[in-house]
This record gives C-alpha cells, sequence and structure tokens, in this order.
C-alpha cells in the first residue's frame, strides 16, 4: 500500500475530527516546510522516525548501460533517509 497525501489527510481527518479542508492544508504546509527545510541544505530530524538530510554528489564518469558508451555525469544534490532506532526496533518486532 502507498501512503498518498490524500490518505494521510483522511487519516488526520478521522482521528483529529479537523475539517478536512484544514486537514489537506495542514499535510500540504507540512511538505513544504520540509521541502523548504531541505532546499536550505538542513536536515530534518523527525523524532522516532528518522532524518532527512541532503548530501552533494561530485561530478563522476558513467557508462550508458545499452550502448556501453563512457560519460560524465554532473554534480548534484540528493536527499538520504536515515532511519531511527525507534523505527528499526519496530519494523524489526521488538529487536534492534
Amino acid at each position: 500500500m502507498t501512503l498518498t497525501k490524500h490518505k494521510l489527510t483522511d487519516s488526520i481527518h478521522k482521528q483529529i475530527n479537523l475539517p478536512k479542508v484544514r486537514c489537506e492544508k495542514l499535510v500540504r504546509l507540512l511538505f513544504e516546510i520540509i521541502k523548504d527545510t531541505l532546499e536550505n541544505s538542513e536536515d530534518v530530524l523527525i523524532s522516532g522516525f528518522g532524518k532527512l538530510c541532503v548530501k552533494d554528489k561530485k561530478k563522476r564518469r558513467g557508462r550508458n548501460p545499452d550502448s556501453g558508451e563512457e560519460l560524465t555525469l554532473d554534480s548534484r544534490r540528493v536527499v538520504t533517509f536515515k532511519c531511527s532506532t525507534v523505527l528499526k526496533a519496530k519494523l524489526n518486532g521488538g529487536r534492534k
């Protein structure tokens, strides 16, 4: 099952009984805050869940898998996720 913004909105609506329009706005604002924070190269730490970090990848040599042609991949920024120990334990049935 994929967790979508719509499913998040419905879940918040059912759990805290806010109007759906406000729940939708809440979810949208939360993701905007996360995106803006990452765009500014700041980490996003959500206690009990994990940490989102922006990493800089350097320019590197690569290869086209179809043709085998060598090429240069530009430098880029990527988002990485590191799971919290609490979430790891939950995923592993209480074991670390």
